[in-house]
């Protein structure tokens, strides 16, 4: 799933997409930071309709979550 959201997306912002998910027709995208978020929230419905082609499926939304990623010790 996060393959295809990231092939979706350009080279640099596809970088911060850190996973990915589809529930009741809702694609699910988890970034590393709300710029990225925030960038990202202009491509939703590209992403949408490009993601939904490459799966064979209906996507009807799109969430954006801010993900932390874990902190090394």
């Amino acid at each position: 799933m996060v393959e295809q959201v990231r092939a979706a997306l350009p080279a640099r912002l596809a970088h911060a997409v850190v996973s990915a998910g589809i529930d009741q027709g809702r694609l699910t995208i988890g970034v590393g930071g709300a710029v990225w978020a925030s960038r990202l929230r202009y491509l939703t419905e590209s992403v949408r309709k490009q993601v939904g082609i490459s799966m064979g499926i209906t996507i009807l939304s799109v969430k954006i979550r801010v993900s932390q990623l874990p902190s090394l010790p």
